[in-house]
């Protein structure tokens, strides 16, 4: 079984929900925590979906919004099956050997 884990990043959701439209809004709270990122920095993780995050971000984010790492990230999981072999296994030696060929001498 093989298992694929993606997430959903709800930083912006949490931040129109608190009146907050504009990335640089959050600049000074994140600078209230001891948090201290470019406008870019932020604008990048407001409007992407970041692949590695500090966790003294997180928990500041979880601060200012007053909400859990759940409300703030969601994961979901999905599981593959491997494929099955198929039920129709060909036996080899009646379908894939050639025919013995007869060799006859030349008729005169």
């Amino acid at each position: 079984m093989r298992r694929t884990i993606t997430y959903t990043w709800h930083l912006a959701e949490l931040m129109a929900r608190d009146g907050m439209h504009n990335s640089t809004d959050l600049l000074p709270h994140l600078r209230e925590r001891g948090i201290d990122l470019s406008s870019s920095q932020i604008y990048r993780l407001v409007t992407g979906t970041p692949e590695r995050v500090s966790l003294q971000f997180l928990v500041a984010c979880c601060d200012i919004f007053a909400c859990t790492l759940d409300d703030l990230v969601t994961s979901t999981v999905t599981t593959k099956a491997r494929k099955a072999a198929n039920a129709e296994v060909v036996d080899l030696n009646r379908a894939a050997r050639p025919r013995r060929a007869r060799v006859l001498p030349d008729a005169d």
